[in-house]
């Protein structure tokens, strides 16, 4: 097997920790609030501060990959983040487990800038996007196992206990990843010389391909005044409104509206994590095909479009849902659809960031989890305002028409400008 193959497991099984690691908090939502005492509203602001932290140290912690390369950051955050899981258990009231979550998003934040760092010095372009597809589809997978198996950990050994265990998993990917990934494929004792000469020959060509220097490296100024990095960030908003329900809010939203135990709402629960692993499957072999014929801004416009045009009819659609084995085929047509956008949006944000890919994509990334951020809250807040959940489903369907028009204006083969 391809050495590059191995690293391409690597992340997917990452892509997987990672959302074990997000989505577990949903599934212990009720034990949890029981246990602290927390309204409604309260794990609301609970489940958006993973997001907060993990927006706010995007950014940040793209510079980083950049600078340092994914191996040393993807070793750190995912010792960073583990540790927050395992501290979880550990929380006693509000504010802490508030703070706990908090520094936990913000350790998250480095893992797929990182990936997509490694992505860019390993990967040939004719591969990017099914290596981006398996990556994300990895995350969908591992939320959907997270739902039922973390539901029958918490029976069985308690929430806390099961934070516990999420935090030495964790310790065990850091400890692999140290010991086998180097950031340069030249590098690698493993690789061999005609592997080595194929990604040389095919990956995204720049001037030169040695370590980032802080003359030739783009500023995060340089990121923040791109008007097509404005514009992949809030069609990323628009994307993470919709998925981040599932992550959230769909679990305990179905026990209470369709009256179901928790095993049977976690099992409901999983079905629209699969179909985003389908979404992400599809979607990465169709930039690779559309690519290969040559048409590199379609490659990234049309599947794009194409998951937003399904993401608006499938999350309006289970607005009106009278059954929950309707709610969850509709939400899944949308997350199949909102998970379409993943790839060919983290595919562009490589293409026109190059050796700044972590940066680039970081940003993106950051606005998308204000959109995370804004649905933790959003759904019970409006459910407030308005005397019924279903306008959160209109306005989440509107943003994703508001996103087609916005991947019409971008452009693939554009790179950020350097300014002096």
């Amino acid at each position: 097997m391809p050495c590059r193959a191995w690293l391409v497991l690597g992340t997917f099984c990452l892509s997987v920790l990672l959302y074990v690691d997000r989505v577990c908090i949903s599934a212990a939502k009720e034990p949890i609030a029981q246990d602290l005492g927390l309204t409604d509203k309260e794990m609301g602001w609970v489940l958006s501060a993973f997001a907060l932290g993990y927006a706010l140290c995007q950014a940040p912690a793209g510079i980083l990959a950049d600078r340092f390369g994914p191996r040393r950051i993807l070793t750190a955050v995912v010792v960073f983040w583990s540790l927050f899981t395992g501290l979880t258990a550990a929380a006693f009231n509000y504010v802490t487990m508030f703070l706990t979550r908090l520094l936990f998003g913000a350790g998250e934040a480095g893992a797929f800038p990182g990936i997509a760092r490694a992505t860019f010095s390993w990967i040939p372009m004719q591969e990017r996007g099914i290596v981006q597809g398996i990556n994300f589809s990895g995350s969908r997978l591992g939320a959907a196992f997270a739902l039922p198996a973390m539901a029958v950990a918490i029976d069985q050994f308690g929430w806390r206990t099961s934070f516990v265990a999420l935090m030495l998993i964790g310790f065990a990917w850091a400890a692999f990843w140290y010991a086998w990934f180097r950031d340069d494929p030249a590098e690698h004792g493993s690789i061999s010389e005609a592997e080595l000469d194929y990604i040389r020959q095919n990956r995204q060509q720049t001037n030169t391909f040695e370590q980032n220097t802080l003359a030739d490296q783009p500023k995060p100024r340089d990121v923040f005044l791109a008007p097509q990095a404005w514009l992949v960030s809030a069609q990323y908003f628009c994307s993470n409104f919709t998925f981040y329900f599932c992550l959230t809010w769909l679990y305990p939203h179905l026990r209470t509206t369709y009256e179901l135990t928790s095993i049977e709402a976690s099992f409901y629960a999983t079905a629209p994590f699969l179909g985003g692993a389908a979404g992400n499957w599809f979607s990465g072999w169709l930039i690779d095909r559309i690519y290969r014929q040559n048409q590199w801004v379609r490659s990234r416009q049309l599947p794009a479009i194409l998951g937003f045009l399904l993401a608006a009819v499938g999350v309006t659609a289970s607005a009106s849902a009278s059954t929950a084995g309707m709610s969850i085929a509709w939400l899944t047509v949308a997350i199949f659809g909102a998970d379409m956008t993943l790839a060919p949006s983290w595919s562009f944000c490589i293409d026109v960031g190059r050796r700044s890919a972590g940066l680039v994509s970081g940003t993106m990334n950051m606005a998308g989890n204000v959109g995370s951020f804004v649905t933790g809250l959003a759904f019970p807040y409006l459910a407030d305002w308005t005397g019924s959940y279903t306008s959160f489903f209109y306005v989440a369907g509107g943003l994703n028409l508001l996103a087609v028009g916005l991947w019409c204006s971008l452009d693939p083969r554009r790179p950020l400008e350097v300014r002096a």
